[in-house]
């Protein structure tokens, strides 16, 4: 249990720290968010818990090709909110877009042998 608090606060204190530095200097708050650190904590909390590298291979693969439909949602959030449509439904979109694509690309991984 004591494990998973110290997780929890490390990677909440990440997310707190960059939506501090966000306040102050958005483009230094970009640049920290678009270091891959959250995968890089689940990574570190992974291998730290299992000692599995084979898990760890299949679970950075896999992140990989989750990443890819990911990236669409930072274009069309913005455009949205350009636009004047309300913050939450714009993000709810968003995310709507993103597991469908998720979805798709499993579905596409799946036709060439890669199962994620």
């Amino acid at each position: 249990m004591l494990q998973l608090l110290i997780k929890a606060g490390l990677s909440g204190l990440l997310i707190a720290l960059i939506a501090e530095v966000g306040k102050r200097s958005p483009t230094a708050a970009v640049l920290i968010v678009s270091l891959p650190l959250v995968s890089v904590l689940g990574m570190i909390w992974l291998y730290r818990d299992t000692g599995d590298s084979e898990r760890l291979s299949v679970h950075a693969s896999a992140t990989f090709w989750y990443v890819l439909p990911s990236l669409p949602m930072f274009l069309l959030c913005p455009w949205r909110w350009r636009r004047g449509v309300d913050f939450h439904l714009g993000l709810l979109l968003g995310c709507a877009v993103t597991v469908l694509l998720y979805l798709l690309t499993r579905a596409a991984l799946a036709r060439f042998g890669l199962a994620i």
